[in-house]
């Protein structure tokens, strides 16, 4: 997956309208049957997008309003000042750390140097903020307000009505994992954006959002093995890591009558770490209704 998009994704649509008509969508939904008629079911959303989606499908309208309760990953995507809050807290560092341009190897100063020109940032604007956070920062630089307004997380729990909306971790959390990465990973992830130009990054971007409203799982499939995901000890935290633990909250949720509408992004459904196959090796029956 796009680094970029990735790092976004993850974590700054949380810091997140537009004119143009919504976009129509098929996104992929599953239904999920336990042998004790337990029921819920798994939507794959989009953290961002350049415009509204259609993404209520008769199929997607139906789950929702059969629903009982609505699982996402953060709960309360529109408290900005808290998130910012969050977000400050944990990206000071309590220890002095070198100029950013100095945290990087030498053939990669020149690309940083323009990066942070093109978001208006200087070296020093950095010292004493974490190198997860500096790269936070300067990807949400690229990232326009309204993107992350236009995200389905958002446009979800907008239609919860009266239901329960439960957060399978929060804000906080979220950006916790990031903040809990050793330095040489931090390192790497402020490298790999450097490595890669917001042109590409746009461009990918559109590729991303091409094929979640296509529903096409093969093709996002194969973006969670390239880039930041490739990466065994980060693919470890950001992605199957979190899916073990959110399986464990679904399965608490079927369990209890809840009939779930779970909603995370749509890369978390894919392949054999994806939730759709952690629940189905938990003895649940998944299957792809759109």
């Amino acid at each position: 997956m796009a680094f970029r998009k990735t790092l976004v994704a993850i974590a700054l649509a949380l810091l997140a309208s537009c004119s143009e008509p919504p976009r129509p969508a098929s996104p992929a939904l599953w239904r999920i049957e336990g042998a004790g008629g337990q029921t819920g079911w798994l939507f794959g959303t989009i953290h961002s997008a350049d415009a509204p989606l259609e993404w209520r499908t008769d199929k997607v309208g139906a789950a929702l309003d059969a629903s009982a309760q609505i699982l996402v990953e953060v709960a309360d995507l529109a408290d900005g000042g808290q998130v910012a809050a969050t977000f400050t807290r944990l990206a000071r560092s309590e220890t002095p750390l070198p100029p950013l341009s100095q945290r990087i190897a030498a053939e990669d100063r020149p690309a940083l140097t323009a990066e942070l020109k093109r978001a208006g940032y200087k070296d020093s604007d950095f010292a004493a903020m974490e190198t997860w956070a500096a790269a936070l920062t300067l990807a949400q630089a690229g990232q326009g307000q309204d993107d992350a307004r236009n995200g389905v997380d958002r446009a979800v729990i907008a239609a919860a009505g009266n239901r329960p909306v439960v957060e399978l971790e929060g804000a906080t959390y979220q950006l916790g994992l990031f903040d809990a990465l050793p330095e040489k990973e931090q390192r790497d992830l402020l490298t790999a954006l450097l490595h890669e130009s917001v042109v590409e990054g746009a461009a990918e971007d559109r590729q991303l959002l091409d094929q979640w409203r296509k529903g096409d799982m093969a093709a996002i499939e194969a973006e969670t093995r390239r880039g930041l995901l490739a990466d065994p000890e980060l693919r470890a935290v950001l992605f199957t890591g979190r899916n073990k633990a959110w399986t464990e909250r679904i399965v608490s949720a079927l369990k209890s009558g809840h009939k779930p509408f779970v909603a995370v992004g749509a890369a978390h459904m894919a392949g054999p770490e994806g939730l759709p196959a952690m629940l189905a090796a938990r003895g649940y029956k998944v299957t792809r209704i759109e």
